[in-house]
């Protein structure tokens, strides 16, 4: 299973969605550290709040197979810039939660997390589950190991690790 990072605003619903991943009952838990337990990594609302800390948002994404943006779907607002991948270096995926607001506007953040460079978008409610397992299944998919001279090779393609190799292009062990 891969390990996931999830960054977000405070309240975006991360801890929620962890709950969800592991099939808790939802309680509320102020995230007061950044959390390493188990498959997920669950960060502080402040680390993406505040550009002071923020770069330990991409320490942290290091110790992860991918990042998830957390945004809920009635966010006033994006934190997150275009171009995230530039400072990621990993897949970036978005979670859209309280997908049942009365306030979501889930295609806006949709575009805001498209804008972000998100890979996939998955949308979900925490209380009822509805979203949880496609995002899980997704999850489940073992991240494909590559050696050095594969990465190495795909750097000099201006390829990130994940990216396939286009067809053009041998790779010979």
């Amino acid at each position: 299973m891969k390990k996931l990072f999830l960054m977000g605003r405070s309240e975006a619903g991360k801890t929620s969605l962890t709950q969800a991943l592991r099939g808790e009952d939802l309680h509320y838990v102020k995230t007061q550290f950044t959390d390493t337990s188990g498959d997920t990594i669950d960060s502080p609302g402040e680390y993406a709040e505040s550009k002071n800390v923020g770069v330990g948002l991409a320490c942290f994404s290091f110790e992860a197979d991918v990042v998830a943006v957390v945004q809920a779907a009635d966010e006033p607002f994006n934190l997150f810039s275009p171009g995230l991948q530039a400072f990621i270096l990993r897949p970036i995926i978005g979670v859209i939660t309280k997908v049942d607001s009365p306030n979501a506007n889930v295609p806006m953040v949709t575009q805001w997390m498209k804008d972000a460079g998100c890979e996939r978008i998955f949308t979900v409610n925490n209380k009822t589950r509805e979203g949880i397992s496609e995002l899980m299944e997704y999850l489940q998919e073992d991240p494909k190991p590559i050696s050095r001279e594969e990465a190495l090779h795909k750097q000099a393609l201006g390829l990130r690790d994940w990216d396939p190799l286009p067809e053009s292009s041998q790779f010979v062990h």
